[in-house]
């Protein structure tokens, strides 16, 4: 396929991004036996010494040299390498070698030589700016030593320098590239679980989801808060910004679920965001009763919803769809930055915690910045994110250092 093939011109390393199950595998397989191999069995080829990197010795073995789209099943019988085991690497016919690195073990790259390299998985390696460097120094043969790298997109530091280099090309292609060759049952599942999620942008689309510039929350930051489950809480409520407009062009209206443990001095509360119900292209109607499912899935105390653009019309909406439903309108007199920076300050203090998928949250999170949001359209699901927490945790928190209150 298209994204399997090397590229033309003069580069150094070849990228290839792609999602779960797009052909990364064989592409960097190929890739291998193009440089090594000469038009006959016994001919040299345009590399002699080539280094086969992965996160770890077992996994270079069991998929890129053992697996189904390894170079041992791509090789056809008199140009198939042998594998010496007491040596870890793989010897071809016309006398190339091609040997297995690990990069839990940088400094196994220092002394050996290469004129070519297949890194397999390099966004996931612990030690990657370690093992990524000395493997630099290590390719210093031939007239043109070049690396070709097959990845699953992360937001690390050594794949955004890498794709960013002047020497570097780049291929992509989705998981669905490679549908012909995939399980129709696989391909079901992981569209009906993932399609439209962070995660599913990244594993199965094989797009890389990199943070804003000075964003008020990163990708890490936020992997590191997850839990798998929320504790019992004290207080749940539902926040919504609300669309002004309908149809198919106009602005989600956010809809987040949080709930809090608010026993004790606010330093010791802890928030858990717990469910994103953000619907698009709704009429208020359809809006609405959205946010009152939603209370009424997570018997949520309180619905709170910014008026700023909807005045009363966003209570006299909600109000015809559940006329007794705990309702309370906030208006914002601060900009979205200056709202959602005490938010953030929580988080770094370790006080919010997310349960459950928020991928479109998230995605809209790491594109929040100190200069404004930096996503496409209006960050609706990060407002209503932020309308909740200063209802749990930040409001109360104020009112309960007030002098003589010691409770709420």
């Amino acid at each position: 396929m298209p994204h399997q093939l090397p590229p033309e011109g003069d580069w150094r390393a070849w990228v290839i991004l792609g999602g779960r199950g797009a052909g990364k595998t064989r592409a960097g397989a190929e890739w291998v036996r193009s440089k090594v191999e000469g038009a006959r069995p016994f001919d040299e080829g345009a590399c002699r010494r080539v280094a086969l990197v992965g996160e770890t010795q077992d996994q270079v073995r069991e998929v890129m040299i053992f697996g189904e789209s390894g170079i041992m099943a791509c090789s056809p019988p008199d140009r198939r390498p042998k594998w010496i085991a007491t040596r870890n690497r793989l010897e071809w016919p016309n006398g190339a070698v091609a040997t297995v690195h690990s990069a839990h073990d940088p400094d196994g790259l220092r002394g050996p030589q290469f004129d070519a390299a297949w890194v397999d998985e390099l966004a996931k390696w612990k030690k990657s700016e370690e093992a990524w460097d000395q493997l630099q120094f290590a390719l210093r043969l031939g007239d043109q030593p070049q690396v070709c790298v097959t990845t699953t997109p992360r937001n690390v530091g050594v794949l955004k320098a890498l794709l960013e280099a002047p020497s570097t090309v780049t291929s992509h292609a989705p998981t669905e590239a490679n549908r012909a060759n995939l399980a129709k049952s696989f391909l079901e599942e992981v569209r009906a679980r993932y399609a439209g999620t962070r995660l599913g942008r990244q594993e199965l689309d094989g797009v890389l989801l990199a943070d804003a510039e000075g964003a008020l929350w990163t990708s890490a930051g936020l992997s590191a808060v997850r839990v798998a489950k929320a504790p019992e809480l004290d207080r749940v409520v539902v926040a919504l910004d609300p669309a002004t407009t309908n149809g198919k062009g106009s602005d989600e209206c956010g809809i987040v679920v949080v709930g809090a443990q608010t026993q004790g001095p606010p330093e010791t509360w802890r928030a858990y965001v717990l469910a994103d119900r953000t619907v698009k292209g709704a009429s208020p109607a359809e809006w609405a009763r959205a946010a009152i499912r939603a209370r009424d899935e997570f018997n949520a105390d309180r619905l709170v919803a910014e008026v700023n653009q909807g005045g009363q019309m966003v209570g006299e909406v909600i109000r015809q769809v559940d006329p007794l439903v705990p309702y309370k309108a906030v208006h914002a007199s601060r900009g979205k930055v200056a709202r959602a920076e005490p938010v953030a300050a929580l988080y770094e203090q370790g006080r919010v915690h997310h349960a459950g998928p928020l991928d479109a949250l998230e995605d809209q999170m790491v594109k929040m910045t100190a200069r404004g949001y930096e996503g496409a359209g209006s960050p609706d699901r990060v407002d209503a994110l932020v309308w909740a927490l200063h209802e749990l945790m930040i409001v109360p928190a104020t009112e309960w250092r007030r002098p003589g209150v010691r409770s709420l």
